[in-house]
């Protein structure tokens, strides 16, 4: 995942005491919040995540864009007293856009996660143009729906998914009360898989994937796809550490053949004169010795 700052919007409506998801909807939902959290942090140490909720009497946001884990985990530890009402979609998701504006880095890229667990009482026409507000913002926004959720609601949901996704990197999840826990099957989603190759196979919440030399179905074994990837990610970063350390041992050493002159050749020759014009001014100096001779003996033959 890119550099990222992104808000989580967490269902804790009345919908989430449900069981079909064990022990309940909202504690599988921190589970799998916990786990999203973690992968964005620990994916780029500059990225930045927050925490909101959107039952009860109206949204509220739980924990600003902070590169904390334990603020987030803090944040859902107070949402779990406060579950009640029913959920406030489009107004939750335009206070968390206003909360990604006040990022501190602007290279960061806005991302809203919302999870959906209940009834959803905004009518498509009004989320279709909160889609566009998004898409204008360059927000990308991820949609998690587990439980029964109705097929009215996951209507709504397409829609404003089909408006807001640019070359698919606005997610929609359909997770199914199947037995398997929600963070399981978040970890064979593009969510977590990445943005690549691998993650465009594995598309929605299952589908199969090319790791590599590894050909499996990711929804198999979640935890191994996601073992796998992060295993492929080090193995390129270690080759390009490589590749680096290669180059600059290239370059010291191409230094390191450039000859320095000749040291070991004494600074002055016997006259006293310097030594890299010895044999010249040592003969200079013979020939003013013979002139001066011949000189003396013109003096006396005169």
């Amino acid at each position: 995942m890119p550099l990222t700052a992104c808000m989580i919007v967490v269902d804790n409506s009345e919908s989430s005491r449900n069981g079909d998801f064990q022990p309940t909807r909202f504690d599988s939902q921190a589970d799998a919040i916990n786990i999203l959290a973690d992968h964005i942090l620990q994916d780029n140490p500059e990225s930045s995540v927050g925490l909101m909720s959107m039952g009860g009497k109206g949204p509220e946001v739980l924990t600003t864009l902070t590169t904390e884990r334990g603020k987030i985990l803090a944040g859902l530890h107070r949402t779990k007293k406060k579950i009640s009402g029913s959920c406030h979609l489009a107004t939750a998701i335009q206070i968390a856009s206003l909360a990604l504006k006040h990022r501190q880095n602007k290279a960061q890229r806005q991302r809203i996660m919302v999870f959906v667990c209940s009834p959803v009482d905004d009518d498509e026409k009004k989320l279709v143009s909160l889609a566009k507000k998004m898409k204008k913002g360059n927000i990308d926004v991820d949609f998690i729906l587990f439980g029964e959720i109705d097929d009215d609601v996951q209507k709504k949901l397409e829609a404003f998914n089909n408006v807001v996704k640019g070359s698919d990197s606005s997610h929609f999840i359909v997770a199914p009360a199947d037995g398997r826990l929600l963070s399981d099957q978040l970890l064979a989603t593009p969510i977590l898989l990445g943005e690549g190759p691998a993650a465009s196979a594995a598309g929605g919440a299952g589908g199969g994937g090319d790791f590599g030399d590894f050909d499996f179905d990711p929804n198999t074994d979640p935890e191994l796809a996601l073992a796998l990837r992060m295993s492929m990610e080090e193995e390129n970063a270690r080759q390009a550490k490589e590749a680096k350390a290669q180059e600059e041992a290239a370059k010291k050493s191409n230094l390191e053949g450039i000859k320095e002159e000749d040291e070991a050749q004494p600074l002055l020759n016997q006259q006293g004169e310097p030594s890299g014009s010895g044999s010249g001014s040592g003969s200079s100096g013979e020939k003013k010795d013979d002139n001066k001779k011949d000189g003396g003996d013109k003096m006396d033959t005169s």
